[in-house]
């Protein structure tokens, strides 16, 4: 209720000079009243229409909530929000993107870059990748997130939560090392058996070729007897039959001198000493080349395949190994 004096119908006789004696100042008008209202009702009614605090359509936002990282974005498809909760400690960024994808088909590309525009690897861990602002681009269309500040941690949490890591990681390599061994040892078989099929019709190919590259290099080997076996019996027949020795002698010299030459040659041209093994393989290598050109065989996909190949033998060996030995452990404490 206003008090009584402020009603503004009220007539009011405003005096004179004549009146009231010597002129006085008007009276200063009273203060302003300020009239509260109280709510009533549903104070969360009235709290809902401040829409500046509503978060937009498209932002991706991160939070954190009972200590796991909270990153909720628009689902493209079905323009409706979602929420992914991430272990920072055990998830990836390769993980994370393939989560999006599983949950909305319509992701076709994905993937998420540094604010400067460097593209991050699927193996680098969340935990590293909440440190900083980062953008993510989902069917080409990119968003800037904004990742909340977190406290440094001291040096001692620091050493703490690196002991911590060591021992889940170690407590988790016992406990499913068996486990884990076996598929590794499948997944060794099948690659084994993959590369194997690939090697086959490659195999036959270069069967032939080594077969015709060999008869090739037998051949000039023969050659090469046969030309110093002419040569010794052209030397016999111009000694004892056409000139005496005193005459051959000096031809046989240089003939001699002229062969070295040949071989010095020869090394300085391939850096290899002359043997016949090492001539032999040179020749072998050069007709198999040669002959692979013209039937198109790829030599050095031949060769990684079989590297790969050999690769895995040896890393399944090693796994079987570990096997084992778990086997015989395993045994010995039955026993005891």
């Amino acid at each position: 209720m206003l008090p009584r004096g402020l009603w503004p119908w009220r007539a009011r006789l405003l005096p004179t000079p004549g009146t009231w004696g010597p002129a006085r100042p008007w009276p200063l008008p009273p203060p302003p009243q300020v009239l509260y209202v109280k709510l009533c009702g549903n104070v969360n009614y009235y709290q809902s229409h401040h829409y500046s605090t509503v978060v937009p359509p498209d932002e991706i936002t991160v939070n954190y909530r009972h200590g796991l990282p909270l990153v909720t974005l628009t689902l493209p498809s079905r323009k409706e929000r979602c929420q992914f909760v991430v272990k920072p400690m055990l998830s990836t960024v390769g993980s994370f993107l393939q989560d999006l994808q599983n949950e909305d088909k319509g992701i076709k590309t994905a993937a998420i870059f540094t604010a400067d525009g460097s593209k991050i690897s699927a193996s680098t861990l969340m935990d590293i990748l909440l440190m900083n602002d980062f953008k993510l681009v989902i069917n080409k269309i990119a968003y800037d997130v904004q990742c909340p500040k977190r406290e440094k941690p001291s040096n001692e949490h620091t050493a703490e939560m690196e002991h911590m890591k060591s021992l889940v990681h170690r407590l988790f390599t016992i406990l499913h090392l068996e486990e884990s061994q076996k598929k590794r040892e499948h997944h060794l078989l099948e690659k084994i058996d993959h590369l194997k099929e690939q090697l086959q019709p490659l195999e036959q190919v270069k069967a032939g070729i080594a077969a015709h590259s060999e008869a090739k290099t037998s051949g000039l080997l023969w050659a090469g007897l046969a030309l110093l076996s002419i040569q010794g019996g052209a030397l016999a027949w111009l000694t004892w039959w056409v000139y005496s020795w005193d005459i051959m002698e000096p031809v046989t010299y240089f003939i001699t001198f002229a062969n070295s030459m040949v071989f010095f040659a020869y090394f300085l041209v391939t850096r290899q000493d002359y043997t016949y093994s090492a001539v032999k393989s040179r020749q072998f290598l050069q007709f198999f080349h040669k002959k692979s050109k013209q039937q198109h065989f790829d030599v050095e996909q031949y060769n990684k395949l079989k590297e790969d190949l050999a690769k895995a033998k040896e890393s399944l060996k090693q796994v079987r190994h570990s096997l084992y030995l778990q086997m015989q452990v395993e045994e010995l404490n039955e026993k005891n």
